[in-house]
């Protein structure tokens, strides 16, 4: 017993330590799971990590047990690590600044920036020392604390404004940019201005002239090398390391070395270890392979270890205890933290746009937006408390008053959004809704003389009744070329004339064709000549804006491939697919591509005798109730026999049993699809079918096996076959087919019909309803409000 004895107190010391460590291992993994689930719980209302991190750490900061693990040397080795943390952030945050961008003419971005700083700076000196918010008085903390208020926190606000989804719109990417430039701005000044006014736990027995001239030369050389050495050092690496093959570890281990020396320069003379890795930052190169590793790594350790220790530290020392709340004084400070910067954020942008014409809306939005503060404000707060500069209360609220300008952020981008929906088109125009007594207004494309008599005759099944009658909008897509560009006349600012005489020629040869089918048939029809020239990739959003301009119902554009004399369709035009499948995406009234396979070879529909024979296929869904309501229309022609098509599910217990092995229903959708189904095909019914002008055939099918054979035996038996692209919900029938689609764009019943195994003789018009926008349905990322 006596030779073992010795060894006690050194076991004990080390369960002891063991046992210590065991729980502030814990306490990290019980941090990270509490941040995530938090995370998780306010994911819905748009929250960036920040909030929860935030309310979590000041919550667990705060819990007795944990003031009780947190002895001096806890405390400690947990600043060297938050030191250390910020070291990182900094340093990445600064690779992401451009230092250049002060020598540059100031663009829209920058004059928001610099606005809302100024008129926020103004407005922090005017009132922050009236409140007190120093033990005493001092000109260098009423500087910091302006310049720390005048700024924004571009890391959270450029998640907040990514994960809402509006960062490519163009007050996405100008709230982005102006926060950059705000961000650079405010932390370049504070790590300028600590030469100066340095706050240091620790004061140095250095005279204030030799620290600033020591500090100054040590950053000065620190910029220099930085700015020179590092592009010469990292195109080395980036040379000798080309894409596709592993990472040197030499070479990284001399990469990272090197950082760490152009980072540590100026803090030997004095200099804040965290204001020089910003500096070292912004004149380190941001492009090549190892800049950017460097950038993903330190990001990734950010999120996945240091923010949880980050939070955990600022709650602990964010002390409630200490928070004063009984004094009218802290909720003033407190109020007036949350106020100062939005309040001048909002006025500088104000004054700024409306020296640059923006709406006053959104200039209030891009203040509330600019506010925004983060984990670097939030460092500078406690690392004021710390240092004695500021009481724990002043130091509690001023996290507090960065947390809530984040959680504010999300409902301004909500709102923005909002309002960009108001401004985006939200009438619908379809044929369902079209009032009968108004005239059916179509955009009817042609790529050339060649689908005039197919628009004739389509014009002629589709004009209806002589009151309220048809606008026809005819219009030309013309591919914008070099040699057209280069014969356009502009006549004023607005107007251009097209002078090419392949073009001119082009055109009369459509406008007399269908002219002299208008003066024969005048009854009700109006015809309008539009001109879309322009490149294919401007094409579409030019259709599209021609129709909403004219609030046509219906779009029809030629299908992008033709019929060869055997009667097979050709490869097809590349751009003009692209036209089509842009303009079904984004429409905002329904669409009909035409498939011709014949339809423009008929001289003349009669109006006296049947003389075309039209089918319509009814299976479920938006677009093919768009397809009847498109079908009633032509049943109203004398000359055409409609004859509408519906496949029904077969309801019996074997195929249900056998179904429901395969493919899973949603039932809600399919019983609310399935009314809006009934509802649409019963008026249709009572309105032609029970007249007798109508013919009804009905077909029992169990699969998509057997809706393949059924279309398949509809060959040679109609000129022409409406049919919906697609919109239907948990349709059985249809289910699969994609999987062998040659024309997504026609949908799976129209692809099978224009395929090269069904009739030459047999047209098809595959329509699709509109894709409502606006308040319905939401925006394209890149939509526009400024």
């Amino acid at each position: 017993m006596s030779e073992i004895a010795p060894e006690e107190p050194c076991s004990g010391k080390l369960s002891a330590l063991f046992t210590r460590v065991a729980k502030h291992v814990f306490g990290f993994f019980l941090m990270v799971v509490l941040c995530n689930v938090t995370h998780y719980v306010l994911r819905p209302f748009s929250q960036p990590r920040i909030t929860s991190d935030t309310f979590v750490g000041l919550l667990i900061g705060n819990l007795r047990i944990v003031h009780g693990l947190f002895d001096v040397s806890v405390t400690q080795t947990l600043r060297f690590i938050i030191d250390f943390g910020m070291m990182c952030y900094m340093f990445v945050l600064g690779v992401e600044m451009d230092p250049y961008v002060l020598f540059k003419v100031p663009t829209r971005d920058a004059k928001v920036a610099y606005a809302g700083m100024l008129s926020t700076f103004i407005l922090a000196c005017s009132i922050t020392p009236f409140l007190n918010y120093s033990q005493e008085f001092k000109i260098q903390f009423m500087l910091v604390l302006s310049i720390s208020l005048s700024s924004t926190a571009s890391p959270v606000l450029t998640r907040i404004i990514t994960s809402c989804k509006i960062g490519k719109s163009d007050i996405g990417q100008l709230v982005i940019a102006a926060g950059m430039h705000s961000d650079f701005i405010s932390t370049l000044l504070i790590s300028i201005g600590y030469i100066a006014y340095p706050i240091r736990e620790e004061h140095s027995n250095k005279s204030r002239v030799q620290e600033i001239l020591e500090m100054s030369i040590a950053l000065a050389v620190q910029t220099l090398v930085t700015a020179k050495v590092s592009p010469i050092i990292m195109n080395w690496v980036n040379n000798e390391n080309p894409e596709g093959k592993p990472l040197k570890g030499s070479h990284l281990v001399l990469s990272l070395a090197y950082m760490a020396l152009i980072c540590s320069c100026s803090p030997v003379y004095g200099y804040s270890s965290i204001l020089s890795s910003f500096m070292a930052g912004i004149f380190f190169p941001s492009e090549g392979r190892v800049s950017k590793w460097v950038v993903g790594k330190i990001n990734y350790l950010l999120t996945t270890i240091f923010y949880p220790i980050f939070f955990i530290w600022m709650g602990y020392e964010a002390d409630f205890r200490d928070f004063e709340p009984e004094q009218i004084g802290t909720w003033a400070r407190l109020l007036l933290l949350f106020l100062i910067p939005t309040i001048g954020k909002i006025a500088g942008t104000l004054l700024s746009g409306l020296v640059l014409g923006f709406h006053w809306p959104e200039s209030v939005a891009l203040g509330l937006l600019l506010s925004t503060k983060g984990h670097y404000q939030m460092y500078l707060a406690m690392a004021a408390k710390t240092a004695g500069g500021i009481s724990t209360s002043t130091g509690t609220g001023m996290v507090i008053a960065a947390f809530f300008t984040v959680v504010h952020a999300p409902l301004v981008v909500a709102h923005i959004i909002k309002r960009a929906r108001k401004r985006a088109p939200t009438h619908r125009m379809a044929l369902q809704l079209l009032d009968p007594s108004n005239e059916l207004r179509l955009l009817l494309c042609v790529h050339g003389p060649q689908d005039v008599p197919t628009a004739i005759s389509f014009m002629e099944i589709s004009r209806g009744t002589a009151e309220p009658g048809i606008v026809i909008y005819l219009t030309d897509m013309i591919e914008l070329t070099d040699q057209i560009a280069a014969t356009l006349v502009h006549d004023d600012v607005n107007t251009v004339s097209v002078t090419d005489k392949s073009v001119t020629d082009m055109r009369e040869q459509v406008t007399t064709a269908a002219q002299a089918y208008v003066d024969q048939n005048s009854d009700g029809v109006t015809l309008r000549r539009l001109l879309a020239l322009s490149t294919f990739n401007v094409m579409p959003q030019d259709l599209c804006i021609l129709a909403e301009d004219l609030m046509v119902a219906l779009i029809i554009l030629p299908f992008h491939k033709r019929q060869r004399a055997d009667g097979t369709l050709d490869a097809g035009h590349s751009g003009f697919r692209y036209v089509n499948r842009k303009v079904l995406r984004n429409a905002p009234c329904s669409v009909g591509i035409l498939v011709d396979r014949g339809l423009g070879l008929i001289e003349k529909i009669s109006r006296s005798y049947i003389s075309l024979n039209v089918a319509v296929i009814f299976i479920s869904g938006k677009d093919d109730r768009e397809a009847l309501a498109y079908a009633g229309r032509v049943a109203r022609h004398p000359g055409v026999k409609l004859t509408v098509i519906r496949f029904l599910v077969e309801n019996s217990a074997e195929n249900a049993s056998r179904r429901a092995g395969n493919y899973r229903v949603n039932i809600a959708e399919l019983e609310e699809e399935m009314k809006l189904d009934d509802e649409c095909f019963a008026e249709f019914y009572e309105r032609h079918v029970a007249g007798g002008h109508v013919a009804y055939m009905e077909k029992h099918l169990a699969n998509s096996a057997e809706t393949y054979s059924t279309l398949m035996s509809l060959e040679g038996q109609y000129a022409l076959i409406i049919v919906g692209r697609g919109g239907r919900v948990n349709s059985i029938l249809t289910v699969g087919m994609n999987d062998w689609q040659q024309c997504p764009e026609l949908g799976p019943i129209g692809d099978v019909l224009s395929g090269s195994d069904f009739s030459v003789k047999t047209s098809v018009l595959v329509i699709q309803t509109n894709n409502v926008r606006g308040e319905l349905d939401g925006l394209d990322d890149d939509f526009s409000i400024m």
